[in-house]
């Protein structure tokens, strides 16, 4: 991954965790605990806001960070190989963040419609 790559990937991970700080908004535990809520209630249909394409993206990018095999192998180019998967990692929970904080507001509007409060 090139040096400006890694500096924008690192940027994106910072504006969302300081993004996350903001009065009002979730932290970062409550979204990644609402990831599994949000997968389910993609499945089930009930949330659409997570688009098909952008779900198997995600899917793709988790099986390319656990996969042993990379398109630039650690074997041969430590520091990139490494690095590639550090900016797909970045970038998965830079969006997961962004796309669980876009589920909760959509749930808590959810239960206020059907008059259910959220803790």
């Amino acid at each position: 991954m090139r040096k400006s790559n890694r500096a924008a990937a690192g940027a994106a991970a910072w504006q969302a965790v300081q993004h996350s700080a903001r009065p009002g908004a979730p932290g970062l535990g409550e979204r990644a605990a609402a990831i599994p809520r949000m997968l389910v209630s993609r499945l089930r249909g009930d949330y659409a806001d997570l688009s098909v394409p952008r779900l198997l993206v995600y899917i793709l990018a988790v099986a390319y960070v656990a996969s042993p095999i990379d398109l630039v192998p650690e074997l041969f180019v430590p520091v990139l190989g490494l690095a590639d998967d550090v900016g797909v990692a970045v970038w998965l929970a830079t969006g997961l963040m962004g796309e669980s904080e876009r589920f909760l507001r959509w749930e808590r509007r959810d239960d206020r419609v059907q008059g259910h409060v959220v803790g």
